[in-house]
């Protein structure tokens, strides 16, 4: 009897031993995760966000209190507006001085005509010198005053253009403030970045909580990575983009497969070898691979899995 039990159990550890020996590579699987947090400071007005919860990309999921912001916004529009109210309408002055312009112009006409007229009188000595002289003098008068007139519609365009450009000056980094505050205002809605399962909360709604203030943990398990570790003598077969088999845990007597594909190898063993080394030491370097694997649903953070390349 004795003999055959030595015999039974000795087939149990072959196969056992078999078993493990099928696989490669074992490790766990994990995936990215994304602590997603809050932007600005402020009052959370609603965060409803539990552990376990499915969340779709942009979906919103807290907001912030942005009063103050809407404060600040409204407050910097009301002096943009000011300073437009400031700027001077260089028009009306303009339009003045084109008028006495156009008053001279008539007069200067005037004037002239009555010069030819004097002129003619001059050659039948029906007019005098000194009415001419008079005539000569007051077109000269009228002809400087219209010179005047157009330096002043010019000293007006330019003067009040120059007072209007800097009061206006002031209205740009303004409006840049009020981009940056409606900015803000956008990020007081927090959007999920991406699709997931929330894997821990960090707040509660009702909380004032400051910029960079982590809300929840997400990560995306439609896809997960299989870390696992080879030694250097296997990673000569291995590359990146090359197809493997992995297989987790069904029950006490089976496996599950799934396709994997190698994602990342690592350039470097994980921890600093011996100065001298023998074949075998060197065999006994390990190196970081991570598999990716689309998930069914069945797989789990933390679960182990075997691969076989």
């Amino acid at each position: 009897m004795k003999k055959y039990m030595v015999g039974f159990f000795g087939i149990l550890l072959a196969a056992c031993s078999n078993k493990n020996g099928d696989f490669d590579a074992q490790g766990v699987f994990e995936t990215e995760e994304v602590m997603v947090s809050a932007e600005i400071p402020g009052k959370l007005l609603s965060f409803s966000v539990q552990e376990g919860d499915s969340l779709q990309q942009n979906q919103p999921v807290a907001l912030l209190d942005s009063m103050a912001l809407v404060l600040q916004k409204a407050q910097l529009q009301a002096s943009v507006k000011a300073l437009n109210e400031k700027t001077l309408d260089v028009n009306p002055q303009i339009e003045l001085y084109k008028k006495q312009y156009e008053v001279q112009s008539v007069q200067l006409k005037n004037l002239q005509f009555e010069k030819n007229r004097i002129q003619e009188l001059l050659k039948s000595d029906a007019a005098t010198r000194k009415q001419m002289d008079d005539l000569v003098f007051q077109i000269e008068s009228l002809e400087k005053q219209m010179s005047v007139t157009q330096q002043l519609i010019k000293v007006q365009q330019t003067s009040i253009g120059t007072q209007n450009r800097s009061i206006l000056s002031e209205v740009e980094p303004l409006e840049k403030r009020i981009d940056g505050v409606e900015d803000q205002l956008k990020k007081s809605t927090v959007l999920n970045p991406l699709n997931g399962v929330v894997l821990n909360t960090y707040a509660e709604a009702g909380e004032v909580v400051g910029a960079g203030k982590p809300l929840y943990k997400i990560a995306d398990i439609n896809t997960m990575i299989l870390r696992v570790y080879v030694t250097g003598d296997q990673l000569s077969a291995l590359k990146i983009g090359q197809m493997v088999k992995v297989y987790v845990d069904q029950d006490k007597e089976s496996y599950k497969s799934y396709d994997g594909r190698i994602i990342a190898i690592a350039n470097k063993a994980e921890f600093t070898p011996k100065t001298i080394q023998t074949k075998d030491e060197r065999a006994n370097l390990v190196y970081a691979i991570k598999v990716q694997v689309k998930n069914d649903g069945y797989l789990k953070i933390g679960m182990y899995g075997e691969v076989k390349f």
